[in-house]
């Protein structure tokens, strides 16, 4: 039996790394063909070497281009012993776009934000499935990236725990049955704080999720509960749910990862521990007919024998107002979706940066969303303008923030 070609594009973070484990741990059924990062350098090359991949892309060039990358390649696999198994080298701004539009069975975008969208369209034009960890893509390009799957006959797969979750739970009824999608939400580490104290937290306590290890773009999203309302936007997109049928519920232990409620009143759950690594073996064990086949994922399920306790409540809008723009940005379409996101990327990068309160964030939102006008059609040229207005804008507020602080 032939094996399974993957590649995967942000392979050096949170979701990257971890679905190179999963990997590691099959290596018998599958391969990795081609790996793409933004600038870790040097653990891109380790994991070339480790799998033995024939194909790598940097978006970001080093000083001395490719003859550098290659020093580097040769230095590291003799101090292991081994050849470079290194064919091409792929380097600069579309370099993840000429690794994921390789032949491969899948190709799994771990990429953050919205940079992510050209390896996305790249795999699907290709005909290639998708396994979609980069929701940022989906969300932006919207009708551009359904459109590319449907005319290759290409699938996107969730890799997102509450879509994830979400289409294991759909496996129980037709999509005529679904009555509502509930997805979870920890609630960050703000939950239960006031709209007044929100405006004094500090970056490092954003920071310090509860439950979930991830990168600091994501990390702040989930605090904001940004996260929840593209979750909300991608969940639509992918599984043609409308909006008014799609509920956000905070649930702080994480344990139950999304819902669906079927139209007989029961609600099938997905339940595991809080670790990626269970989502992307789900994704990496799609099959050509699309059916799934559970790959072992190295997560340690729950001891059933110890007692927990379980909490649902609604979600605090006055306190978190990102979720209902985030939430309005997708109802509306066409470049909305695409402004919310690059307006929030530059918004939080000024919170990190500590140029503005943690508030600031989603009232920059308002006032992008606001402002913005959208073009009469929807093509890549127009979301990416939409992206670039947005930045521009969220920049300038960011500055006027500052300067009345």
């Amino acid at each position: 039996m032939s094996k399974r070609g993957f590649i995967v594009v942000g392979s050096t973070g949170s979701v990257g790394t971890q679905a190179l484990d999963v990997l590691a741990e099959h290596r018998d059924e599958y391969a990795v063909i081609g790996l793409a990062a933004g600038s870790q350098l040097d653990l891109l090359l380790e994991q070339a070497l480790d799998f033995h991949v024939p194909v790598i892309g940097l978006t970001t060039s080093p000083a001395g281009g490719e003859a550098a990358v290659r020093a580097r390649l040769r230095e590291l696999a003799a101090e292991r012993g081994i050849a470079d198994p290194v064919e091409t080298i792929h380097l600069g701004d579309n370099a993840a776009e000429a690794v994921a539009g390789l032949a491969a069975d899948m190709v799994l975008n771990a990429i953050t934000g919205a940079a992510g969208l050209g390896a996305t369209l790249a795999a699907l034009e290709r005909g290639t499935d998708v396994a979609l960890a980069n929701k940022e893509s989906l969300i932006i390009g919207g009708s551009i990236v359904l459109d590319a799957a449907r005319a290759s006959g290409a699938r996107l797969v969730p890799v997102d725990s509450e879509h994830s979750a979400i289409a294991q739970a759909l496996r129980a009824g037709t999509h005529g049955e679904v009555s509502k999608l509930i997805i979870t939400a920890s609630g960050g580490p703000f939950r239960g704080m006031t709209r007044d104290a929100l405006r004094r937290v500090t970056p490092a306590q954003a920071l310090n999720h509860p439950t979930w290890s991830m990168g600091s773009m994501i990390t702040i999203n989930s605090a904001t509960l940004v996260n929840k309302g593209l979750e909300v936007i991608e969940a639509h997109l992918l599984f043609d749910i409308d909006f008014d049928h799609i509920e956000v519920v905070v649930h702080p232990q994480s344990q139950i990862h999304s819902m669906v409620e079927f139209t007989d009143a029961s609600t099938i759950a997905q339940i595991s521990p809080p670790d990626m690594r269970l989502p992307i073996s789900y994704a990496l064990g799609t099959q050509d007919d699309g059916t799934t086949r559970r790959l072992t994922s190295g997560a340690v399920p729950h001891n059933w024998g110890q007692p927990m306790h379980w909490s649902f409540e609604p979600v605090n809008h006055l306190a978190f107002p990102a979720l209902g723009l985030a939430i309005d940005a997708g109802k509306k379409g066409r470049s909305y979706p695409a402004v919310l996101n690059a307006a929030n990327e530059e918004l939080v990068s000024a919170f990190i940066a500590g140029d503005i309160a943690f508030t600031g964030i989603d009232k920059g939102l308002a006032r992008a969303l606001a402002a913005h006008e959208p073009a009469a059609e929807h093509t890549v040229e127009t979301v990416l303008a939409a992206d670039a207005w947005a930045r521009d804008f969220a920049r300038a507020d960011v500055a006027e923030q500052n300067g009345g602080r």
